[in-house]
């Protein structure tokens, strides 16, 4: 064999590896309330087309130089808009990937590089077109004594796990259970209406999750997360609140790009920026949403304190994309470091969880009782209680009564006094004339 053909065989020997086929070693499907989302588990990245086929409705992938190693059989699609998925070969090395769809949907396709957790994916989502049903204002004119919306967030989901533990604790399913406790807690409560945000284990975007909150009108915003960190030893509960000039620690800025970064899982760049960005940052820096959410902040945190161990004594700040609403106080609380073997195997534990909820609660219930937003139920039983007022040096009982408009008679009973001698420090309940 002469030279030149030794040197085409080598050269073609070596090429061969990059012709190697991609292959698709698993599929998953997700179904959210809005959407359908199909996971191709790859060998490795591939080009692919998304085509839209009418009469009969198909949604077609056409994926290069990939061979199918997985069953699409056993995948549930029920209350989903496919009716089918098949697949054949296209051109003699591409896959192509045919579902059959029984209803109206928007389709978006995009692509997942491998990263320490998982290796490339092809995603494809299949956004419901049903009708939308117009968002109920709340109005003090439909009923002056409406309840307090409390808009919970169970982070991650689907194809995003979050933060992972020892013995495969996933942040996604602890955040959840926590999530469902918190919602039984509330809905026992009179004056109050939780709404989760996730239901179910599916992906929610970041700024869907806020979307949903407003669309809900809720008056505050809690997401909840377990915390993860390289060093095992770290430990401890922390509250979040946005930040508009910053993170104020390292750690903060550290935990805030990690958690944005779940938008990835949704084909969104960390470089996307909301159109309204500047102006809800202007909004917030004008309106009171950022200061209640760190006063409210500030109380969970020291609810969650007789249960756990503080990993910050302060509501910490940094701009989470989550928190980014600027008219819903919003916070984010870490439950604990899943990461850490002896937190990690609290968080799993359905008697923790119950009491992580129930600290939460409290926290929540007692800021809204002090603080109830006007029209709310808990406002109105709140006046009914009386205004509550300090006794301060110089205040007589006459006086008091002169400045709120009542008679002494009237502050004495409210008060079960049978005197009219008062002690600075002592509180004293005004009734309602």
């Amino acid at each position: 064999m002469s030279r030149a053909v030794w040197i085409i065989v080598i050269l073609g020997t070596l090429v061969i590896p990059s012709a190697l086929a991609v292959e698709v070693h698993d599929v998953r499907l997700w179904r959210a309330p809005d959407h359908t989302r199909v996971v191709l588990n790859m060998s490795g990245p591939a080009q692919h087309k998304l085509i839209v086929l009418n009469n009969p409705s198909r949604i077609v992938l056409d994926i290069s130089n990939t061979l199918l190693k997985a069953s699409f059989s056993k995948l549930e699609l029920e209350n989903t808009p496919i009716t089918q998925i098949r697949s054949g070969v296209r051109e003699g090395h591409d896959l192509r990937v045919v579902l059959e769809i029984n209803a109206q949907v928007s389709p978006r396709s995009f692509s997942l590089k491998a990263n320490e957790r998982a290796g490339d994916r092809l995603v494809l989502d299949l956004y419901d077109k049903a009708g939308k049903t117009p968002t109920v204002k709340k109005s003090v004119t439909q009923s002056a004594k409406r309840d307090i919306i409390i808009a919970i967030d169970a982070g991650h989901g689907g194809e995003d796990p979050g933060a992972q533990g020892p013995k495969r604790v996933q942040e996604k399913t602890v955040v959840l259970a926590i999530a469902r406790e918190l919602h039984k807690l509330f809905k026992a409560d009179g004056g109050f209406d939780p709404r989760l945000i996730r239901t179910g284990d599916y992906y929610i975007s970041l700024k869907g999750r806020r979307e949903l909150a407003r669309k809900e009108q809720a008056d505050l915003f809690v997401s909840i997360h377990a915390d993860a960190f390289k060093d095992k030893r770290a430990r401890g509960v922390s509250v979040y609140a946005l930040s508009t000039s910053g993170a104020t620690s390292t750690a903060a800025r550290y935990l805030a790009q990690r958690e944005n970064s779940a938008d990835l899982v949704g084909g969104v760049t960390l470089s996307d920026k909301d159109d309204v960005l500047a102006e809800v940052l202007a909004d917030l820096s004008m309106t009171s949403t950022l200061d209640t959410s760190l006063k409210l902040g500030d109380v969970v945190l020291k609810r969650v304190d007789r249960i756990a161990k503080l990993h910050k004594t302060r509501v910490e700040q940094a701009s989470f994309a989550v928190l980014k609403s600027p008219d819903i106080p919003s916070i984010l609380v870490e439950t604990g470091y899943i990461s850490n073997p002896s937190e990690a195997r609290q968080l799993a534990s359905s008697a923790y969880q119950k009491k992580m909820a129930r600290e939460l609660h409290a926290g929540i219930r007692s800021w809204f009782v002090d603080h109830p937003p006007s029209g709310t139920l808990v406002a109105w039983q709140r006046q009914q209680q009386g205004q509550q007022y300090t006794i301060a040096r110089g205040d007589t009982l006459s006086s008091i009564a002169q400045r709120f408009r009542v008679s002494v008679a009237a502050l004495k009973g409210h008060n079960g006094l049978s005197s009219s001698r008062i002690v600075v420090g002592q509180k004293l309940t005004i009734p309602t004339t």
